[in-house]
């Protein structure tokens, strides 16, 4: 598996601390940051979001349990373990579905995360001792808004670094923590945006996927759309995660209609749009740019799902991918009695990360052909209570641990430094006052500390034990 690539802006970048930035007229934008671990406890329930009724977050409350312990670790067998060292709680009790940590830094630099949730943007750094401290915080005009998703990167010619945000309204917005402003914001999709992310080595290509069935690859320098992912052989439904090769040539995506698809930028097509993106200026020509409508994907497949497939991650040539079961909601508890047997089967949740790869074994995924419809499955991650959709694992900075948060609290970290996916062995992370379904976690760079954030606002600090 070739190492992890990915651009660093140069340090001498530090963004201002404790301040907050109003994109409205609301004062109350501070997060409540008198939590820690021994706080009393939270609620067991997840949230709800009566603004998307057809989110994850309309589900049967979480089952109680018994007391897991102090917040230690407990396996054995991985050789990785943590320790819960800090909590807070933001104080919009909202869920919050987004985590990530700014990768794009220097050794020695403080280390910065981001959380998103309601209308709420907040920046945080990560001290010693446990301490998280309060950066920015940042509020959409329009308390409708749901931010789902963000993701890290840096201004080519100032080294800045930004943050891109979106949500339900279906509008990225691109934040400039030094000058703590939205310098940027694009409107394109038709729907709620699920997941951003940016090309590995080019920091200026933004990857996003929406509820409109489509993705779609913007030039943040420029301003311009590159391409729409999509349309007579594209997903049928709600796109939910997708992801970068380690070399930025293909993108896999995944959503709600159980597909997976393989997505070439390598092709001279691509490459050619890619640096016409960068080529044109509309203060020298009166034409808008022409973005590519690529309909059909270089490979997609069913077969390894059942269900929703909300998160799907690069591992070298292989992928990771998992599914999570749509919940019948209450306009639909009626007909209850009438979903068949083989409907309630279906409807079962996985409760397990696939790591696979198109093709045979044997065959080499850069010749994969798009009439191939072999796969092979070359092991499982198994994990218990996760049958709500929408709740995302991650990998460290050099893909040799993988994390993944259930919905009542608990975190599953795996070692991936295995030749054989089948031993990879498992931690499991709890605490006793962690209730709540974790919605997504982040490494940092070094992989000292993992974040995990909740359906009950709470975010929650683990560091590494040496």
């Amino acid at each position: 598996m070739s190492e992890r690539e990915v651009s660093t802006a140069p340090a001498g970048t530090d963004m201002p601390a404790a301040k907050k930035q109003k994109l409205s007229s609301d004062e109350n934008s501070n997060p409540d940051l008198s939590g820690d671990e021994n706080d009393d406890a939270v609620s067991i329930e997840s949230g709800t979001n009566t603004e998307r009724p057809d989110t994850p977050t309309n589900t049967p409350n979480a089952p109680g349990r018994k007391s897991w312990g102090k917040g230690k670790w407990k396996s054995k067998k991985c050789k990785y373990s943590f320790k819960c060292v800090n909590s807070l709680k933001e104080d919009h009790n909202q869920p919050l579905f987004g985590v990530q940590f700014n990768w794009h830094s220097k050794e020695g630099d403080p280390l910065v995360f981001a959380t998103v949730g309601s209308n709420r943007v907040t920046l945080y750094e990560c001290h010693s001792q446990g301490e998280i401290r309060l950066l920015q915080s940042y509020i959409d005009a329009d308390a409708d808004e749901n931010f789902y998703t963000c993701a890290w990167t840096y201004d080519s010619n100032t080294s800045h670094p930004l943050l891109a945000v979106a949500g339900s309204r279906g509008i990225i917005r691109i934040i400039n923590p030094i000058t703590m402003q939205c310098i940027k914001h694009y409107v394109g999709h038709g729907n709620a945006i699920n997941e951003l992310k940016f090309h590995p080595r080019d920091p200026n290509l933004l990857l996003s996927v929406s509820k409109d069935h489509a993705l779609r690859l913007w030039n943040i320098q420029t301003d311009t759309l590159v391409a729409i992912f999509g349309g007579v052989e594209g997903h049928r439904d709600e796109v939910l995660s997708a992801d970068y090769d380690l070399l930025g040539e293909k993108i896999m995506s995944c959503g709600m209609d159980h597909s997976l698809k393989l997505w070439r930028i390598n092709s001279k097509r691509m490459i050619n749009a890619i640096k016409e993106s960068y080529d044109y200026n509309p203060n020298k020509t009166n034409r808008p740019f022409i973005s590519q409508k690529i309909h059909f994907p270089d490979f997609s497949t069913r077969d390894i799902h059942r269900n929703y497939v909300d998160c799907v991650r690069w591992l070298g040539d292989l992928i990771l991918s998992k599914s999570g079961r749509p919940i019948l909601h209450s306009h639909q508890k009626c007909m209850k009695d009438r979903v068949s047997r083989n409907l309630r089967r279906h409807l079962s949740c996985e409760n397990a990360i696939v790591c696979w790869k198109p093709g045979k074994m044997e065959d080499d995924i850069d010749k994969i052909k798009p009439s191939e419809s072999n796969v092979t499955i070359l092991g499982r991650f198994d994990y218990s209570q996760c049958d709500i959709w929408y709740m995302r694992f991650s990998m460290d900075f050099w893909q040799k641990m993988l994390a993944l948060g259930n919905q009542v609290g608990k975190l599953y970290v795996w070692d991936l430094e295995v030749e054989d996916p089948h031993k990879a062995k498992c931690t499991t992370l709890t605490h006793q006052k962690c209730a709540a379904a974790i919605r997504q976690t982040s490494f940092s760079r070094d992989s000292s500390i993992l974040i995990a954030v909740c359906d009950d606002a709470s975010i929650w600090r683990w560091d590494r034990l040496r």
